[in-house]
């Protein structure tokens, strides 16, 4: 396998990203800094469904994969040519070593504690002697590994409430149930946070999300887990009430989806967002404020988890 390497201002990265994809037979293309880790790094950050602060960086390398060295030149040779590509540059052709891809991935993911007796746990490795509760969860192709600072969040939320409702019943405070009687994880991903549910007492959990594979991914998960979730399925298939609702998206469509997710709860219900950044607490707070009063009830690495209340009082314990 041999990789091409070339460097390209802003202009020109998805011209030449598309090319060598479609008409270059590139493997895999591509793109990052070229002046990352140097003063003049730029950061580009973005939310789905808004545009893009920019298209890339103002100096960006490109990195395609092809099969034979020929298939590289010939592909560089081509672009360079092009009278559209003035400031392409070719910085190099070179053989890449077999590796073993699958070993170098896995050896990224390590277990994470959520609390010192939750741990999330690939499949390739052996539990920590000190792990009371595990969950096991392989990266995939759905978000939520553990890994991101929202999800370790709500994980936290939902092993903190599970273990202050089993010191109230045990001290006669609470009937058996509270915040984790029904579930519901909107937007559920790879299903971390429906599974950590039921793992923790949770009476019935329903995992939705808009991508299909999102729905495959939570119920291969649950099962790898040895869980049971009431529901899995597209949005649709969320009906309330709930005694807690989990979404841990992003700020613009979890501002979008506050009637929707207000309208499942419960009364006393426990509403938990995440996907929100500190510095967009206050919109988020606001756009909830006809329906409930969301608090900061815990901040890491500058995201925020966001929890309210539905009004009312909780419904009486199962």
């Amino acid at each position: 396998m041999f990789e091409l390497v070339l460097h390209a201002p802003q202009a020109l990265v998805e011209r030449i990203g598309d090319a060598l994809a479609d008409e270059l037979d590139a493997l895999s293309v591509s793109v990052e800094d070229s002046d990352a880790d140097t003063e003049a790094e730029q950061a580009l950050f973005g939310e789905p469904g808004l545009p893009a602060p920019a298209a890339a960086w103002a100096r960006s390398t490109l990195r395609a994969l092809f099969a034979e060295r020929t298939q590289a030149e010939a592909a560089a040779t081509r672009l360079l040519a092009q009278d559209w590509g003035e400031g392409l540059q070719l910085q190099a052709i070179a053989e890449v070593a077999e590796q073993d891809w699958v070993r170098i991935t896995q050896s990224q993911f390590e277990p994470i504690a959520i609390t010192p007796g939750f741990w999330i746990v690939p499949s390739w490795h052996d539990a920590p002697p000190q792990a009371q509760r595990v969950l096991r969860l392989d990266p995939g192709m759905a978000f939520g590994t553990g890994t991101h600072p929202t999800t370790r969040m709500c994980l936290r939320w939902i092993a903190e409430t599970a273990g202050q409702q089993v010191e109230q019943v045990e001290q006669g405070r609470q009937e058996r149930g509270g915040p984790l009687r029904r579930v519901l994880d909107y937007g559920c991903g790879s299903g971390i946070l429906a599974i950590a549910a039921a793992l923790h007492g949770a009476g019935a959990v329903d995992a939705v999300d808009i991508d299909p594979a999102a729905i495959t991914a939570t119920q291969a998960n649950a099962q790898a887990n040895g869980v049971a979730l009431a529901v899995t399925g597209l949005p649709d298939a969320a009906h309330g009430p709930y005694t807690a609702v989990l979404a841990n998206i992003l700020a613009s469509p979890l501002k979008l989806l506050a009637p929707l997710l207000c309208a499942q709860l419960a009364p006393g219900a426990a509403l938990v967002l995440a996907g929100i950044l500190t510095r967009q607490t206050a919109e988020l707070q606001q756009a909830y404020a006809p329906w409930l009063a969301l608090q900061v009830a815990d901040e890491q690495e500058g995201w925020v988890l966001l929890v309210g209340a539905a009004p009312g009082s909780a419904p009486a314990g199962r």
